[in-house]
C-alpha cells in the first residue's frame, strides 16, 4: 500500500462530514439487537425439522449479526447506557459462547495502539497467512486472559468476564449431557467454536494485511454490493478505524462521503462483487 497524499490528521472531522452519521433510530437499535436471536430461532426450527444442511449458513448469519451489533455496542454507537451496554455484551456474547467484555477491552486497546505493541486483537495482522489460520483456536482464549489480567483491581469487570466464561462452559456441558436427547446444542456449539477460529484471519489479518504507518494505510476497505451487504457493512474497515463512532448501518453513507477524499489521497478500495 502506497503512502497517501494526505494524512489522517488532514481528514475532515466527523461533524464536518455530517452529524447524521452517528444517529441510530429506535427501530435500527431493535433490529440490530434482535437479529441474532432471530437467527437462533431459525437454527432451532431447522434442527427440529431435521434440515441439518441449513445449520451452517444460519450460524454464519448469527455470527455476522453478533459481530456487527457487538461492535456497535462496544463503541457506544447504538445509544445504550452503561448498564444496558454491560448486559447487552453479556447476552450477545453468550449467543456465540464468547466474552463481550473481553472484546470491549481488547478492541478499545486495538484502536488505541495499532500498529503498536500490546495489542492482542491486532497481533494476527503481523502473522503470515498460514500462521493467522493456525492461530484461530488460541485467539479468543488469549483475548479473555489478557482482559482478565488487565482487570486487576476492577472486581466488577472480572465478574463479567468470569460470568461470560461460565456461560460458555455451562452451555458446552449441557450440550454434551443432552447429546442423546438431541444433538442440536452440541452441533451448534461445534459450529460456533470452529467459526470463531476464523476471527484472526477474517477480521484482523486480511483487513490489516500489509498495513502502513498512517491512519489511511493501516487497514483496507471493500467496495461492492453483495459482499458488504452479506457481511452487514463490516467490510468498511478503513472507514470504521477513521471514524469509530459511526454505527455499522451508517458506514455505507460514510464511505460515499469519504470516497472523493480517499481518491485524492490515493487510497484504492478493494473491489468485490
Amino acid at each position: 500500500m502506497t503512502e497517501p497524499l494526505v494524512t489522517g490528521s488532514e481528514l475532515p472531522r466527523l461533524h464536518e462530514l455530517g452529524r447524521d452519521l452517528v444517529l441510530t433510530t429506535r427501530r435500527q437499535r431493535i433490529v440490530a439487537l434482535c437479529r441474532p436471536y432471530a437467527g437462533l430461532a431459525c437454527f432451532a426450527a431447522a434442527a427440529y425439522f431435521g434440515l441439518w444442511w441449513l445449520l451452517p449458513p444460519i450460524v454464519f448469519f448469527i455470527f455476522v449479526s453478533i459481530v456487527t451489533v457487538t461492535h456497535d455496542v462496544v463503541h457506544g454507537s447504538l445509544g445504550l447506557g452503561r448498564r444496558a451496554s454491560d448486559w447487552a455484551l453479556l447476552a450477545l456474547g453468550a449467543v456465540v459462547l464468547e466474552s463481550g467484555h473481553a472484546y470491549r477491552l481488547t478492541h478499545h486497546q486495538h484502536h488505541r495502539v495499532f500498529p503498536g505493541p500490546d495489542d492482542p486483537e491486532g497481533d494476527p495482522a503481523r502473522l503470515t497467512l498460514a500462521s493467522a489460520i493456525l492461530y484461530g483456536p488460541l485467539f479468543l482464549p488469549r483475548l479473555w486472559w489478557w482482559s482478565f489480567r488487565r482487570s486487576r483491581g476492577r472486581p466488577a469487570q472480572r465478574i463479567w468476564l468470569v460470568a461470560e466464561a461460565g456461560i460458555a462452559v455451562g452451555f458446552l456441558s449441557a450440550a454434551v449431557a443432552l447429546r442423546d436427547v438431541t444433538p442440536a446444542p452440541l452441533v451448534y456449539a461445534g459450529l460456533v467454536i470452529v467459526g470463531s477460529w476464523t476471527y484472526p484471519l477474517l477480521t484482523v489479518h486480511l483487513p490489516h494485511r500489509h498495513y502502513g504507518d498512517t491512519p489511511l494505510t493501516q487497514t483496507h476497505t471493500l467496495r461492492g454490493r453483495i459482499v458488504p451487504a452479506l457481511f452487514l457493512e463490516l467490510t468498511y474497515h478503513l472507514e470504521h478505524h477513521l471514524y469509530p463512532r459511526v454505527p455499522s448501518h451508517n458506514l455505507p453513507e460514510l464511505a460515499a462521503r469519504l470516497d472523493p477524499i480517499l481518491k485524492e489521497a490515493g487510497v484504492e478500495p478493494v473491489r468485490v462483487p
